[in-house]
């Protein structure tokens, strides 16, 4: 029958050149975030967003809920810079969390 149909391809992700992790120099130079996740014992699943200060491991704040969309988190991270001041830089993993283009903005 000749039907034309289109193939989808996957799409490529380029290839990222690992870099070294610099320590930070000064107090508030470098933040990293990340998710987690845990249940409590009633089998109740909920997140927390952890956002550390990588000069000296302070755990600058941990949003604990049970849904963090970006707008949220984005959010929660002004509250802390108002309080801390805005980080040179943001050190993250490549999770969907932090590709969504609400975060990105």
């Amino acid at each position: 029958m000749k039907l034309n149909l289109r193939v989808k391809r996957k799409k490529r992700i380029p290839p990222r050149t690992p870099e070294k992790l610099l320590a930070p120099n000064k107090q508030g130079e470098c933040w990293s975030m990340d998710f987690m996740s845990g249940s409590s014992c009633n089998q109740r699943r909920f997140r927390t967003f952890n956002v550390i200060n990588d000069f000296n491991c302070e755990a600058l704040g941990i949003d604990i809920a049970v849904s963090l969309p970006a707008g949220k988190v984005t959010r929660y991270l002004g509250n802390l810079a108002e309080y801390d001041g805005y980080p040179l830089t943001i050190r993250v993993d490549n999770g969907p969390e932090f590709t969504g283009k609400t975060f990105i903005d």
